[in-house]
């Protein structure tokens, strides 16, 4: 079995999120749904997360993305903030 390096979180500017207290998330891995929305997003007013992480891209379930490679993310790295949701993956590119 190989090792997959999954992409990092590079940026997430979504404010209203319980795992994103100062725009450096501290959620171990985000989820991509198929609407390239943040399945990861919690809004609440606590928050949580761990506090030194390097947040990657856990699952993504976009399959139309030019970065989705044998059911994985191969991006180099990933940018989340609002656009139509309160959080999506604006890294996401149509294939």
């Amino acid at each position: 079995m190989t090792a997959f390096a999954m992409p990092r979180l590079a940026e997430c500017t979504v404010t209203g999120c319980s795992y994103n207290p100062d725009e450096a998330c501290g959620a171990f891995a985000v989820t991509a749904t198929t609407d390239s929305s943040c399945a990861t997003f919690i809004p609440l007013d606590s928050k949580g997360g761990l506090s030194k992480v390097v947040s990657q891209v856990g699952a993504c379930q976009r399959a139309d993305c030019a970065f989705i490679q044998d059911l994985e993310c191969a991006a180099g790295s990933v940018r989340m903030g609002a656009s139509a949701d309160a959080a999506d993956c604006l890294t996401y590119q149509k294939r």
